[in-house]
């Protein structure tokens, strides 16, 4: 086979057809927006939550997160582990095992603070984190938001490569 029968049928055209820019956008939307799916079992709305993931991700602490957000610090734990936030319970293995003794009654509430030796919020916290699970879904879907945030930028920042300088370009 030669050149020539592979190029035979194919037609060339004066003009070329204007298509625009291509622009790609995979984001679900923000992170508030997809928080308010699962806002009817926070005890916040979906812009605080979203304000108090944004901040906790960002290295932030628990408790200066929910400042952030507006929240006191025992509602931004419980927040972020109904959201799918792993190691927010103030409990060891142990105490949590004791707490669980509680709620199924084989123990007075006095019997286990006092096993437990923590306080009256931790022990709350605790006892909220062993009664509640995470919300099916609100963790794969903070992280689907935020990786196609960062997709985005990061798509964007290699789309314009071409027309950035680097600080090395003006010497």
């Amino acid at each position: 086979m030669s050149l020539s029968d592979i190029a035979e049928g194919v037609a060339t055209t004066r003009s070329q057809q204007d298509r625009g820019v291509a622009v790609v956008d995979r984001a679900s939307g923000s992170l508030s927006t997809v928080l308010e799916e699962y806002a009817s079992a926070l005890p916040c709305g979906a812009d605080q939550a979203a304000t108090l993931i944004t901040a906790y991700r960002g290295g932030q602490s628990v408790d200066a997160a929910g400042t952030a957000a507006g929240v006191p610090p025992v509602t931004a734990a419980k927040i972020l582990y109904r959201l799918g936030f792993e190691g927010l319970s103030p409990l060891s293995p142990l105490q949590r095992d004791i707490c669980r003794d509680w709620l199924a009654g084989d123990l007075s509430r006095t019997d286990a603070q006092e096993l437990v030796d923590v306080g009256d919020r931790a022990f709350a916290l605790g006892a909220y984190i062993e009664t509640h699970d995470p919300i099916s879904g609100a963790e794969e879907a903070i992280e689907d938001a935020q990786a196609s945030s960062e997709d985005a930028m990061v798509e964007k920042r290699d789309a314009l490569a071409e027309t950035m300088t680097a600080a090395n370009d003006f010497l």
